[in-house]
């Protein structure tokens, strides 16, 4: 068995675009030819991954998972919505869902090297074997892992997946209500921040900046009084926390117009405990990734070229 080096693995890996341990095998197994144990990963089906790593991978699944008082939201991603709906993918998305609950991974790289669980192989390495199947480029984005009192939602099929987590002193079956509803209202709203206190006061600082920049290039504004201004502004950022602010927002179910904050606290109170949400997490699928628009035929025309 030949002795490999950090530096040849390093070599390898950018040369493939594999990842580590694939790499170290196969220079295991070439002992320590480049060339072969870049064939080796050729012939395994690894090596190409390297050129559809490049392709956007924008589709997925965002999946919210509770065990316990243990859960994770996690967003996988993949080229397709075809291929994400490959009952393999979804399983390797539960698989690693379930890893992270059970082994508590620091992030993600960290979550690549932890065996799967039910498994005997790494996370990456279980990845590398689906994408020969599959053939598309499968990314592992993000993940956060909470403990508590939580409540799942997951929207559309795996667009968005919520989490909420509640600071009670009920039983979790009887609040479970409160989180689901509240979890629904994040889905269909998208707060940013939980509450007032959650906003930072920068945020809070260049908002008024706006607003006044915006009332003085204003004919109508322009000749009022500063204080006048001032109190306006005040008025503009109380609707910047009832838009943005999850306690502050208007309860979509809610027929009289009440805030989320007020129908929890009601409930709590019609429940005889107390109940708030103490926290939530939001993850839409791809958002924030730029889809890149390929022209069908001119990729056909590239992948012939450069046969």
């Amino acid at each position: 068995m030949a002795n490999v080096s950090v530096k040849e693995i390093k070599e390898l890996m950018t040369a493939t675009g594999v990842g580590m341990m694939d790499c170290k095998k196969a220079l295991v197994e070439a002992d320590g030819d480049m060339d072969k144990a870049i064939l080796i990963l050729r012939e395994k089906g690894l090596a190409t991954q390297a050129k559809k790593a490049g392709r956007t991978a924008a589709e997925g699944i965002v999946t919210s998972v509770v065990e316990g008082n243990v859960g994770v939201v996690l967003e996988v991603n993949i080229e397709t919505d075809f291929a994400a709906n490959n009952e393999e993918f979804k399983a390797f998305v539960a698989a690693v869902a379930k890893t992270i609950i059970e082994k508590n991974p620091a992030d993600v790289e960290a979550l690549k090297a932890t065996v799967i669980s039910g498994g005997t192989a790494t996370v990456e390495e279980t990845l590398q074997e689906l994408f020969i199947k599959i053939r598309e480029n499968m990314v592992i984005r993000r993940f956060e892992r909470l403990e508590g009192v939580l409540v799942p939602y997951v929207h559309g099929g795996g667009s968005i997946g919520v989490m909420v987590k509640l600071d009670t002193d009920l039983d979790a079956d009887k609040v479970f209500e409160v989180g689901k509803n509240c979890a629904l209202q994040i889905a269909a709203m998208n707060p940013a921040y939980l509450d007032r206190t959650a906003v930072p006061a920068s945020v809070i600082e260049e908002e008024k900046k706006i607003m006044l920049t915006q009332m003085s290039e204003d004919p109508k504004m322009a000749n009022k009084p500063q204080q006048v201004l001032e109190k306006i502004v005040e008025g503009k950022v109380g609707k910047f926390y009832t838009e943005n602010c999850l306690v502050d927002q208007e309860y979509v179910k809610a027929e009289n117009k009440e805030s989320v904050g007020k129908y929890v606290a009601d409930t709590a109170k019609a429940l005889g405990g107390k109940i708030e949400v103490a926290q939530f997490v939001r993850f839409a699928r791809g958002e924030g990734v730029e889809k890149k628009e390929d022209n069908f035929a001119d990729e056909v025309a590239s992948m012939i070229g450069n046969k």
